[in-house]
């Protein structure tokens, strides 16, 4: 039996590799002699530079960067030294959600300056291209606070410089910018792990600030400065960056980064699966095996599973997911969203009623469990 292993890691728990390996033996505790290839995706968010960077055998390197909060820390990214040098940077690393307290978590003054940081690491060592994975941010800052990191100047009304780093909560004072003097000499591809735009119900503020610490006034404030925001980034000359796929991910930096460095956006999980050639690893396989820590309404959206689940059904390999919890505003059951993704089955690997405080540490074991009881009886 060839079973393909590739999963998105599962947040707070475990990371995509330890996912993959939790899964594996799993498999090899009941078919000993399956032929097992572990394949670990990311869709852009936390995780995904170190996929892409083994990939295309870049080397680490670490820059000095605020976090989200403007404190200091140290963050990695990948350097591939070529003759035409490419470059890996995650957000997460940077700016991520996982480094702040729950309690800091707050997008009206967190900032993606960080993140602007490590690009222009990058940019100094030579990069010729850069892949900027993006998702897991804390940030709900149009990609402002990235852009001052490279240069760019904000005025308020009265012409008065906004001192760095941008916060969610200071793009309502932007009433000019002024362009880097310095252009990057290098294509950016932003790698975004959700395909939502900047505006509306489906936007930056209204979807995912909430998940980032936001009240639901805060909310508002931030959906009013980054349609504020947008219109300055229109009289720039961006014309329909409040529409553009992609564009609301990561607290909208995608969107400022196209309409400021001309970035292009790109399906993040495409772009892991195409450097890892996830296509190839499927041709005769009896059995893919895939999972992520939640199901819910955005796992359409970009996310590994229904990545996944495409790419299996046009190589008819049959594929399961195996995921730590469903979350849908509708009640959907486990097999109403199999179908729905085009997945053999969809199986949820807590038991019922265990708390998440139990549930977390538990990951790697019922996943490994849950893989064994799927061998002995895949329905």
């Amino acid at each position: 039996m060839k079973i393909l292993v590739a999963p998105d890691k599962f947040r707070d728990a475990l990371d995509a590799r330890s996912a993959a390996d939790a899964l594996a033996a799993g498999v090899r505790d009941v078919r000993p002699d399956a032929e097992i290839t572990c394949c670990p995706l990311g869709d852009g968010g936390e995780g995904t530079g170190r996929i892409l960077a083994e990939a295309l055998h870049a080397e680490e390197r670490s820059a000095a960067v605020l976090d989200p909060l403007g404190r200091p820390r140290t963050a990695r990214w990948w350097l591939r030294p070529t003759a035409s040098p490419e470059a890996v940077v995650e957000m997460a690393e940077a700016s991520g959600l996982a480094l702040l307290a729950p309690g800091e978590r707050d997008p009206l003054r967190t900032t993606s300056f960080g993140t602007g940081q490590l690009l222009q690491a990058a940019l100094a060592a030579g990069a010729r291209r850069i892949l900027l994975c993006v998702g897991g941010s804390a940030t709900v800052d149009g990609g402002a606070g990235c852009l001052q990191a490279l240069g760019w100047e904000f005025a308020d009304a009265a012409g008065v410089i906004i001192p760095p780093p941008m916060a969610g909560g200071t793009l309502a004072r932007v009433a000019s910018l002024r362009p880097s003097a310095t252009a990057p000499r290098a294509v950016i591809d932003v790698l975004c792990d959700v395909d939502n735009p900047l505006l509306g119900p489906r936007g930056a503020a209204q979807v995912f600030a909430p998940q980032k610490g936001a009240s639901p006034e805060a909310v508002h404030a931030l959906e009013s400065g980054l349609a504020h925001w947008t219109d300055v980034l229109e009289r720039f000359g961006a014309p329909g960056v409040r529409a553009v796929p992609y564009g609301g991910a990561a607290g909208g930096l995608p969107a400022g980064l196209a309409a400021a460095l001309g970035a292009r956006l790109l399906g993040g999980f495409d772009e892991v699966a195409r450097h890892l050639r996830l296509a190839d690893k499927l041709r005769g396989c009896d059995l893919c095996l895939t999972g992520e820590g939640r199901l819910d309404e955005q796992t359409g959206g970009g996310k590994v599973v229904a990545g996944v689940a495409c790419l299996a059904q046009a190589a008819k390999v049959p594929a399961v997911a195996l995921v730590g919890a469903l979350r849908t505003a509708r009640a959907q059951s486990a097999d109403q969203l199999a179908a729905l993704l085009g997945l053999q089955r969809v199986i949820v690997v807590t038991p019922p009623g265990t708390p998440l405080s139990e549930a977390l540490p538990a990951t790697a074991l019922n996943l490994r469990r849950a893989a064994s009881e799927l061998l002995i009886s895949p329905r």
